[in-house]
């Protein structure tokens, strides 16, 4: 017998039929013998119609208060929707309990919207499956130190799941969601890309921070922190084939780097359109400068990407970092009233249109040659990179928007990710 998570997405429990199903799902799986752990999310389109109804009424100036009285009425949608699976998991006739957040508890820090988990307390859960029963607990929130309800934050019910998972030391927590797997790459830009059996944990997480949207990447570093195994597979599949055909279903994320993983120098491409650049111009090159400019940015609260500092000449130098598209005219603004006056510097340009797309893959480690195979694939495509930055398992480039899917679809190519490795 195996104590198992499973945590359903918004589109799985989007109807009362599709509710039944996930019911059948779970029921599957406790008959075959395993204690089982539900983390549903909201009925799709549920969370952001709560929210909407708040943002009619909202004040003029978003306080925390504000903030608290968002997250009691966002975690109603779970509420609703672990209710509605455990009168479905009854109609199966099988016992089932329903938890909110807090009634676990799921202790959080007191952020409202964006809380993060400090403990969960798992005594009253072992207690039901120690007595047959099926326990579905809402994904996506917690209780503070005093009392109040709070949210994790957007797909914070895959980092529920996972930290229901860690607490109870499961053996499996399985991530039903609408694709079928982790992917080489998107497959609307690549049709050719390949669901991976296996991913390393280290991998993943690259692959989440660079923009592929799977799971969220808080979920993941709860996941790599507590040594998780995570699965990743499609709730879209009948309800009804064999168990032993669902387990091995879907990509497992790992930390077991086998022999096979070590043949695939990258395992998946990246890319994220989000992003800006600028370049302040003209900046006296003299220690400090750095610090100066970026340290201005990130008490704005905006996060830096990528950072290039050119050569210096005659004592200049232009110093460019990419920002996420949404802080790109706030940046620009801030740097021309305080730095440039500050430092003296010429100016400040920039460019909304461009993107970063990213090699991930352990077997960086130990091949040569992967950077320079990736830069000749880009250009024999005639395109041109502006800024590079690099870690152990990745390689990112930053480029014109408009060349995004073809840099995708010729790095795909080039590292002959259509080919199974297998």
């Amino acid at each position: 017998m195996a104590l198992i998570v499973h945590k359903y997405g918004g589109t799985s429990m989007g109807s009362t039929e599709r509710i039944r199903n996930v019911a059948k799902r779970v029921a599957k799986w406790h008959r075959a013998g395993h204690q089982m752990v539900v983390v549903p999310s909201a009925m799709s389109g549920e969370t952001n119609r709560l929210l909407a109804l708040a943002k009619e009424l909202a004040p003029a100036t978003h306080t925390t208060e504000y903030a608290r009285e968002l997250d009691m009425i966002a975690a109603t949608g779970e509420q609703v929707s672990v209710g509605l699976l455990s009168i479905a998991l009854q109609a199966e006739g099988l016992q089932a309990v329903s938890y909110a957040g807090w009634q676990v508890p799921i202790k959080t820090d007191s952020a409202y919207t964006k809380a993060r988990i400090e403990s969960i307390d798992d005594a009253r859960v072992r207690a039901d499956l120690a007595a047959g029963k099926i326990v579905i607990i809402t994904g996506f929130q917690g209780v503070d130190a005093q009392g109040n309800i709070t949210t994790l934050g957007r797909g914070g019910s895959d980092t529920s799941a996972v930290a229901v998972a860690a607490a109870m030391k499961a053996d499996e927590c399985l991530i039903y969601t609408d694709v079928d797997g982790v992917y080489t790459t998107d497959p609307r830009i690549v049709p050719e890309a390949r669901r991976l059996h296996t991913i390393s944990f280290e991998e993943m997480l690259e692959m989440a921070s660079l923009g592929s949207k799977v799971l969220q990447i808080r979920s993941v570093e709860f996941a790599g922190k507590y040594r998780v195994p995570l699965r990743v597979l499609s709730s879209f599949t009948p309800w009804d084939i064999p168990i032993e055909e669902e387990a091995k279903s879907g990509t497992l994320i790992t930390f077991e780097e086998d022999e096979k993983m070590e043949k695939a120098v990258v395992s998946g491409i990246a890319f994220n359109r989000d992003e800006a650049k600028i370049t302040v111009m003209g900046v006296p090159d003299k220690p400090g400068i750095a610090y100066q400019i970026l340290g201005t940015v990130a008490d704005a609260n905006i996060d830096v990407d990528v950072i290039l500092q050119n050569v210096s000449h005659e004592g200049k130098t232009d110093f460019s970092f990419t920002v996420h598209r949404n802080d790109y005219a706030k940046t620009i603004d801030l740097l021309n009233s305080k730095v440039v006056p500050a430092l003296g510097a010429e100016k400040v340009v920039g460019d909304p249109k461009i993107c970063k797309v990213s090699i991930v893959g352990i077997g960086m480690r130990s091949h040569v040659g992967v950077a320079a195979t990736m830069f000749r694939a880009l250009s024999e495509e005639g395109i041109n990179i502006q800024m590079i930055t690099t870690s152990e398992i990745k390689t990112s480039v930053v480029i014109d928007e408009k060349y995004m899917e073809l840099a995708v679809r010729a790095l795909h190519k080039a590292f002959d990710l259509d080919q199974d490795a297998a």
